[in-house]
């Protein structure tokens, strides 16, 4: 037959290797037509009856036509579908059932069927499902886009929608766990020290249910403090291997939203039996650390114990204190420990601006929700004295964990960040040279020699600068070996003061109390655990952003009708427009090119450099804070869209 002829097979193999090809990623425009965007930086336009046969985000080969000084491509082979499970709305028109993905640059109505195990009348026009693409134009035999519903998120009327909806997008556990209600404290052949008669306290916000974390603090005669950090201790009820340890290695974290917190472990064992509540005994894994006067670290010793919280305060009440405000006043075995504990917080914080690194104070978001989910204000929290309290603790005995760790088991879970990705250093060294910032290109990778260029970046202020420098930094990771973490300007860096919300803090509290009993130590994590614990957190900051994102909108929806004008800061420039972040609540919103200038042809956006001319000056930057005027909210792709101020 005509089809078998090997000669027909040969000559269309000629041909295709013969037609000039590029190979790219599909991105649609809202009109129809499309690029596709080369690794190396080409662009090659896509026309409209081309597009039907591909979505945004397809991974494509396409042949290159050439029409006079015209170039444009025809996709005909599918690498990688851009589409695989993702969420939807439904579509139901005239007895025929389809989706349309939940995507902004997606609008394409895919045709569907229901997966067997669903009710098909259980689903309605609206409503919120998760689905997966199973046919595609260009895989071979299929003729068409074809979808499967595959699970039913939220019906259209729900108002827990926008949790439900990014949690499932994200492939997040909807609920807290559920294990039984029977937790007895299990024999580990720990001897625990009786700390019931010292007075701990707890700092944490008013709601917060999860106390993880109690201090006792008190002067040292030859100057200095005596602080330990009592730690609550879910590994004295759960086993490792058993179903809620298996559990909570799969969540890696709690997943906090706002106004909804999805715990990693039964919430019998997060928010009551583990929690430091005040008057409560509890099993604690703690740490006393000296910390001599100068703020450095001395001594630590871990040991298993038993406290009973005396206080449980809250963050502004005990800053309004120290601060001289408000009528609230601590019980009198707490006042002298407060006051040392600040003490010993602007000690500690001054000898990690010399000798290590400080984070720069940026205030929290807070949304007040009705119980219907509607946001009723966005409050700004200062990182106030208490919160730099309870920080410098933390760190003071993650550090020490750290050192614990390396010292007498050479492995744990560490959190490892390395200032800029070793593919972008020289990128930042090219890019600080030519700032007239004279270093040497080891000093990128070098943690003492970072140090001080850390410091003199910061002495110049200059917010553009480090705008542009996030461009080249890199992520926290975490890693069973300890390694630098350059965000804080420390050697090593391992958590533990997290046990209730962050598994990795549970590996860690078990390695140290096999120490403390003389048992040799375990295999190191597993590469795969590491991995999953880093693309967990990611995923749940991702899913935080997203609710936000979609409350902000509706929020904001009334300041958009009213075009109400606020202060923001530029912190993202590309070739459409700039991005820009709401100094009164935290909302980010787009400001497109059209709207900086009614001639976009007297605009020039320079992606790279993080600067925006208009008429042949310049008139916006990266860290810019300007006025921007709300001129829409979009609640279908739950974004802001601004115009600058007049």
């Amino acid at each position: 037959m005509l089809q078998n002829n090997p000669l027909l097979a040969q000559l269309k193999q000629q041909i295709r290797e013969t037609t000039p090809r590029a190979e790219g990623v599909i991105k649609a425009t809202d009109k129809g037509f499309g690029f596709l965007e080369t690794d190396d930086g080409q662009s090659y336009f896509v026309p409209p009856p081309a597009m039907k046969q591909v979505l945004h985000g397809d991974r494509v080969q396409a042949v290159i036509h050439e029409n006079g000084d015209k170039t444009s491509v025809e996709p005909d082979t599918l690498l990688e579908a851009g589409l695989s499970r993702f969420i939807a709305r439904v579509q139901k028109r005239e007895g025929r059932l389809a989706v349309v993905p939940d995507h902004p640059s997606i609008n394409n109505v895919l045709k569907a069927r229901i997966k067997n195990s669903l009710d098909e009348a259980s689903i309605g026009d609206a409503d919120w499902v998760v689905a997966r693409l199973v046919r595609h134009p260009l895989k071979p035999d299929d003729r068409a886009f074809f979808t499967q519903i595959d699970e039913l998120v939220a019906k259209a009327d729900d108002p827990a929608v926008p949790w439900r909806v990014t949690l499932a997008r994200h492939a997040l556990e909807q609920e807290c766990p559920e294990a039984g209600n029977d937790w007895p404290l299990r024999d580990e052949g720990l001897e625990r020290e009786d700390l019931t008669a010292e007075p701990f306290f707890t700092i944490d916000s008013e709601k917060t249910r999860d106390m993880d974390d109690a201090l006792r603090i008190e002067p040292r005669d030859e100057g200095g403090w005596r602080l330990t950090v009592a730690i609550a201790d879910p590994t004295a009820y759960v086993e490792e291997g058993h179903a809620a340890d298996l559990e909570a290695r799969t969540r890696a974290f709690t997943v906090y939203l706002p106004g909804q917190n999805v715990t990693m472990l039964p919430e019998q064992l997060a928010d009551d039996l583990c929690s430091l509540r005040e008057g409560e005994e509890r099993p604690v894994l703690a740490c006393t650390l000296e910390v001599e006067a100068d703020g450095g670290l001395g001594d630590y010793r871990f040991f298993a114990a038993r406290v009973r919280s005396r206080a449980k305060l809250v963050y502004d009440r005990i800053s309004d204190w120290l601060e001289g405000q408000g009528e609230w006043a601590p019980a009198e075995e707490i006042v002298g420990q407060l006051q040392a504990l600040r003490d010993m917080t602007e000690a500690r914080s001054a000898w990690r601006t010399e000798h290590a690194l400080v984070f720069k104070d940026r205030p929290d978001y807070v949304f007040d929700l009705d119980p219907a989910g509607n946001v009723l204000d966005v409050r700004i929290e200062e990182r106030r004295i208490a919160n730099r309290m309870i920080e410098e603790s933390m760190i003071a005995a993650n550090a020490c964990c750290a050192h614990f760790l390396a010292e007498h088991i050479g492995h744990g879970i560490f959190n490892v960040h390395r200032a800029f990705d070793p593919e972008k250093a020289q990128a930042a060294h090219e890019f600080l040279t030519a700032q007239q910032i004279e270093v040497e290109l080891e000093a990128l990778s070098e943690l003492p020699r970072y140090k001080e260029l850390k410091r003199a970046l910061e002495s110049r202020d200059d917010a553009w600068l480090d705008a542009r420098l996030r461009r080249f930094q890199g992520f926290t990771s975490m890693s069973a070996r300890p390694g630098p973490h350059f965000g804080l300007g420390l050697n090593a860096y391992a958590t533990w003061t997290s046990p209730i919300r962050k598994y990795g803090d549970m590996v860690n509290h078990r390695l140290i109390k096999r120490v403390l009993k003389g048992e040799q130590a375990p295999a190191e994590a597993t590469q795969a655990l590491t991995e999953q614990l880093t693309e967990r957190r990611k995923l749940n900051r991702m899913a935080e952003r997203d609710v936000k994102d979609w409350l902000y909108v509706r929020y904001l929806t009334p300041a958009a009708k009213e075009q109400q004008d606020f202060e923001a800061e530029i912190f993202g420039i590309t070739r459409g427009g700039m991005r820009v972040r709401l100094t009164a609540n935290g909302a980010t919103a787009f400001v497109p090119a059209p709207m900086i200038h009614s001639d976009r042809d007297k605009v020039v956006i320079d992606d790279k450099e993080g600067r925006i001319q208009v008429e042949g000056e310049e008139r916006y930057k990266l860290g810019d804070v300007i006025r921007v005027a709300l001129i829409e909210a979009r609640e279908e792709t739950r974004s802001l869209v601004a115009r600058p101020a007049s």
